[in-house]
């Protein structure tokens, strides 16, 4: 059994405040020791339920340089510094069993989130948009509020499917599982499927808004990996479990606001998160993986015009109609990633 823990610093129980997750900061240090306390509880917690596991730990925060290695347990492997391919999750590969999400935070414009974020600070939002290729199928709508309601639009044709037509074959079902939806539309003649997961409220028109936590579960899925186990502030385990019920989520904190939450004593974090891994680990096979099919369709919001400005030389990227949006389509979930990767790596550069 192979597993992948991805280690973050924001979501990290104690911690609430950037000078405990900036090198440059004087609580730093202290943040780096309870980082990878946590993460030695998931290592012990993962070879509880399977002794034998290949365990690799990859440090996802800033600059991939944060766990300390000499006393990070000595069974599990560390994936270290960057730039490196699959950033946040290097190491990941099909042959992997289950994924660990460890520390994770809210996405930028969720809240109260303790220091939310997507990547850096000057992505501001990312929104994902799917479709089934032969018919063009889409989910178009999404209203939690009055219960699930879908509309399946095949622009081929302008059909539009909106309640269970016996006479045609066309249905369209949707349920709430948790706090989020699971909607499937389904055109039997065409055999035709696509499933969604609507992450709380926040599906819109244009696309799912994903943060970190969905970015890299999706590109998870993308490789048949689920993640079985995610741990935060109160507000990233909701995001996790509105986009996989089934995974086990671990709220260490609860968020007060971007630099405030009532936490945990991090000896009572670890014991959870050590009993926690073990039962995710153990459940791996009833977590299903968060699959995106494409061809995809992104929109990114930047926070920068010179960014903006820059993004637009990457082949297939163009400006939208809004000041602050960028846009492509990717055949597929790992295409994408990697070119969302690209935009926030281009958001580090300042004009000369």
């Amino acid at each position: 059994m192979k597993a992948l823990i991805s280690v973050d610093m924001e979501g990290v129980s104690g911690i609430v405040h950037s000078s405990e997750t900036n090198p440059e900061r004087y609580d730093y240090q202290r943040g780096r020791e309870l980082m990878t306390a946590e993460a030695n509880a998931v290592i012990a917690g993962v070879l509880d339920a399977e002794p034998t596991a290949d365990v690799l730990v990859a440090d996802a925060h800033g600059t991939f340089r944060n766990l300390l290695p000499e006393q990070l347990d000595r069974r599990a492997r560390l994936v270290r510094g960057k730039p490196r391919a699959l950033n946040m999750l290097a190491g990941l590969d099909e042959e992997t069993d289950a994924a660990l999400f460890v520390g994770y935070h809210v996405r930028a414009g969720e809240g109260p989130g303790v220091l939310a974020h997507t990547m850096n600070g000057e992505i501001l939002d990312v929104r994902v948009t799917g479709r089934a290729q032969d018919e063009d199928v889409r989910i178009t709508g999404h209203t939690p509020g009055d219960g699930a309601q879908v509309t399946a639009h095949a622009p081929g044709d302008g059909a539009q499917v909106t309640a269970h037509t016996p006479g045609d074959g066309a249905q369209v079902t949707a349920h709430t599982p948790g706090d989020g939806a699971q909607v499937t539309a389904h055109t039997p003649g065409g055999g035709v499927q696509l499933t969604a997961h609507a992450p709380g409220e926040d599906v819109r028109t244009t696309g799912r808004s994903l943060g970190e936590i969905g970015l890299n579960a999706a590109m998870a899925g993308h490789l048949g990996v689920p993640v079985v186990l995610l741990s935060g502030d109160d507000e990233a385990c909701a995001e996790a479990a509105a986009l996989i019920p089934e995974a086990v989520t671990v709220p260490v904190k609860e968020a007060l606001g971007m630099a405030a939450a009532v936490t945990l004593h991090p000896e009572e974090a670890r014991d959870r998160l050590r009993r926690a891994a073990a039962d995710a680990v153990s459940r791996r096979t009833e977590i299903p993986p968060l699959a995106l099919t494409g061809p995809l369709h992104v929109e990114v919001d930047l926070a920068s015009p010179h960014t903006i400005d820059l993004a637009t030389l990457v082949p297939g990227v163009s400006r939208t109609a809004g000041a602050r949006t960028v846009a492509f389509t990717a055949p597929d979930y790992g295409t994408a990633y990697r070119l969302i990767l690209l935009l926030a790596q281009l958001a580090t550069i300042r004009p000369a």
